[in-house]
């Protein structure tokens, strides 16, 4: 899988990972497998053998095979792999653009923009989907026709917790349930999975951009979504929350005229390459 970095420069992820992926979602033997999988109970299973100590021979092997640099985060001690991968990372390592007009990224991931269209359908990698089924909501999906959603997806290498993008009123949180497929595009080209998999969804009345609608879908062995807030005021940069083990994915969608995107981004975008973007860095303007 090739990505592209803010300064135009092409590197590839985890190709061992995607062809193993892409055999397992594109063979009938492969999906079958998949079905038990995807059961959140698996991951259930998963998440409990991740929160022991038996856990942490894996972590060194992870921190090397990632040259993950252990001085950005505040500590280097973790008594298993979950604890490990939800570390927290030291506030000066994840500076927030501070400029009240520019719209940030929420998190460390891949960003993809799409375009709703006035019936609230839009392509991810061309598999369809539409607002209303994403939410279950009709209502509320109609506000985000002609809007802009932003997708990061985040690999099991990138730092898993996510922050506010601006001050505002929060909602309180729906919960969807769902399955729990991986969400490397192998998946996405086999299944609808981002109104498959289990989702948390709450509204940001934010000051600068609007209502933003913020989603978190869980993946493959990430069983648990843990938001800080029900209804509350947040703050720009704030820590919104955090997933455990597994690859995983934010969604914003942006109501139409309320954002301009980077050009980059919607240049990369457009191509069919995801930008790798970091938390708190500019990817956009309020355009009111």
């Amino acid at each position: 899988m090739i990505y592209k970095t803010r300064d135009g420069k092409e590197i590839s992820g985890n190709d061992g990972q995607d062809q193993f992926l892409s055999l397992l979602y594109g063979s009938l033997p492969g999906r079958m497998a998949v079905r038990l999988l995807i059961h959140p109970v698996v991951s259930k299973i998963g998440g409990v053998f991740l929160n022991s100590p038996l856990s942490r021979f894996m972590i060194r092997p992870f921190i090397k095979k990632n040259k993950i640099d252990l001085s950005l985060y505040e500590t280097a001690a973790y008594h298993s792999y979950n604890e490990f991968f939800i570390r927290k990372i030291k506030k000066e390592a994840r500076p927030f653009d501070q400029n009240p007009s520019h719209l940030v990224s929420p998190c460390d991931g891949k960003l993809t923009i799409y375009p709703i269209q006035k019936n609230g359908r839009f392509l991810i990698k061309q598999t369809a989907y539409t607002t209303e089924t994403l939410l279950r909501n009709k209502k509320l999906a109609r506000r985000y026709e002609n809007g802009l959603a932003l997708l990061f997806r985040l690999t099991v290498d990138d730092y898993h917790r996510y922050f506010y993008v601006d001050d505002g009123r929060k909602s309180r949180n729906v919960c969807l349930s769902g399955v729990l497929h991986t969400v490397n595009p192998a998946a996405n080209d086999a299944y609808p999975i981002y109104k498959e998999n289990a989702r948390q969804y709450s509204l940001l009345k934010s000051v600068h951009f609007g209502t933003i609608l913020m989603m978190e879908v869980g993946a493959l062995m990430v069983g648990k979504i843990s938001n800080h807030h029900q209804e509350a005021f947040v703050t720009r940069g704030a820590e919104k929350g955090f997933f455990e083990f597994g690859g995983s994915t934010i969604l914003l969608l942006f109501e139409p005229h309320w954002i301009l995107p980077d050009e980059d981004l919607l240049k990369n975008s457009l191509e069919g390459f995801e930008t790798v973007v970091k938390a708190g860095e500019r990817i956009g303007k309020a355009v009111r």
